[in-house]
């Protein structure tokens, strides 16, 4: 296994090497200031975040840098962090990232990750009776809360036209849902990987995804987000970062095999569950976020902001914030200048 992960990130930092040398907007990438510390804030997300962890490629662009990766379990608690100024940047799903620009916290979005499709989905007990989501009125379910699972699922029941207080419904941190499903408290869950696979192992069938809920219009993704404070000190940190995310994107797409044994490691799944996971999402590139769906550029923004402000308006439904702004203030919250 240690030949095998030395050997993969050779062909990571081959890739980074090359990019990193590469010329931007016709000037060649200058030299980032080093930060005493970046700190990080992340999940088990199977993405090409995770793997510029996994590779230790941060740490080897600023070497006299401290970087602090921190784990976490939902979007609120990130948002917690962020508005306490524990961490820097940090990756989070569209709607708790929707409900921190909303109540005005001091970050704004970088990058977005990846769309999620398969890798979040309604796994229910085989013993539970529940073949579709029209049954699962009087059923234990449980979900985090604010997250992009939950908004899947209130999306999945309103168009099939069942009503969220006919579920009864548990807000979980990720970790204890296995717990619930093993004691037997819940039938279900809504959650993402790799917790989705878990739950599928332990006697569990998908019943619906994040995938499905997105074609009937309710999409859903992460993306990446850097605190005022950090980025007007070290905007060039912020863009070397985007670089190392488009590097690893590369890897990602162009050597999942290997790819795959590194994010293993960060999940904590066996290689065939990884590779599963990997292309339950979309992993998007640098390349792409100028692209009209996502972030855009100064002078042509993307929809990203348009859909934030579509989340803010589930977010006020679902109870969890009093008032969506206006579409100006998400549009604020997004770095379209970095891909001037």
């Amino acid at each position: 296994m240690k030949s095998t992960l030395k050997l993969t990130r050779s062909f990571f930092m081959v890739i980074l090497a090359v990019v990193l040398s590469a010329t931007i907007g016709g000037q060649a990438l200058a030299a980032a200031s080093e930060p005493d510390e970046i700190r990080l804030g992340y999940w088990e997300s199977p993405n090409e975040e995770l793997l510029v962890k996994q590779t230790g490629a941060l740490e080897a662009k600023y070497p006299n840098t401290k970087i602090t990766w921190v784990e976490f379990q939902a979007g609120t608690d990130i948002l917690a962090a962020i508005q306490g100024r524990a961490i820097d940047v940090a990756t989070i799903g569209t709607p708790p990232g929707s409900l921190g620009i909303a109540n005005g916290l001091p970050y704004k979005i970088f990058y977005v990750h990846d769309i999620i499709y398969e890798s979040e989905g309604l796994v229910v007990k085989e013993t539970s009776g529940i073949d579709s989501v029209d049954d699962l009125p009087g059923k234990k379910i449980a979900t985090v809360f604010s997250s992009t699972s939950h908004f899947s699922l209130s999306n999945a029941l309103k168009f099939a036209g069942v009503k969220e207080t006919d579920l009864i419904l548990y807000n979980m941190p990720a970790p204890d849902i296995y717990a619930a499903w093993e004691r037997g408290d819940i039938e279900g869950a809504y959650v993402w990987e790799p917790m989705k696979s878990k739950l599928l192992e332990a006697g569990g069938k998908q019943i619906v995804s994040s995938g499905q809920v997105a074609e009937q219009g309710a999409l859903t993704g992460e993306f990446g987000i850097v605190s005022d404070s950090f980025y007007e000190a070290h905007p060039d940190v912020v863009a070397a970062y985007v670089e190392l995310l488009d590097a690893a994107s590369y890897a990602y797409r162009e050597d999942q095999a290997n790819t795959a044994k590194l994010i293993s490691v960060g999940l904590g799944l066996g290689l065939p569950e990884t590779v599963k996971a990997m292309n339950e999402i979309k992993v998007l590139s640098k390349s792409d976020q100028i692209k009209p769906d996502y972030i855009g550029t100064s002078s042509a923004p993307g929809n990203l902001a348009r859909l934030l402000k579509e989340t803010a308006d589930f977010l006020v439904e679902q109870k969890n914030l009093k008032s969506s702004p206006e579409l100006s203030v998400f549009q604020q919250a997004i770095l379209t200048e970095l891909y001037d």
